[in-house]
């Protein structure tokens, strides 16, 4: 990822109700959610979340499908790794020990994804 796409990701993500959004799809891993369930659980309207569902897209962190009449949404979960590891990439300056908390813990998030991936 470069500064561009960071810097449009953390744009995206600098809304309080695409924040919720983002953390929604992740939980819900791959099989995603429905626009309608998005805004219920949002507690927005269903022209609201359109708008920031169109914001998300626009930025690369999310995707659309058609199951039939609805439209599923899904965390674009390489686009999110990328977000991090831009964050991250010069990070440890020769310094590994800065890192390792933070490597740590997105080790930790493996086996569950692979889980949801099953």
């Amino acid at each position: 990822m470069d500064q561009r796409q960071a810097l449009i990701a953390f744009g995206a993500l600098s809304q309080e109700t695409r924040l919720h959004i983002i953390r929604m799809l992740v939980v819900a891993g791959p099989d995603g959610l429905a626009a309608g369930a998005i805004a219920e659980k949002a507690e927005v309207s269903p022209s609201n979340v359109s708008f920031h569902l169109k914001e998300l897209e626009r930025s690369g962190l999310i995707a659309q499908q058609r199951e039939s009449r609805s439209i599923i949404y899904t965390a674009n979960y390489e686009a999110l790794g990328g977000l991090v590891r831009f964050l991250m990439e010069d990070c440890c300056v020769g310094h590994p020990e800065i890192c390792a908390p933070a490597a740590e813990v997105a080790a930790c998030c493996a086996p569950k994804m692979e889980e949801k991936l099953q």
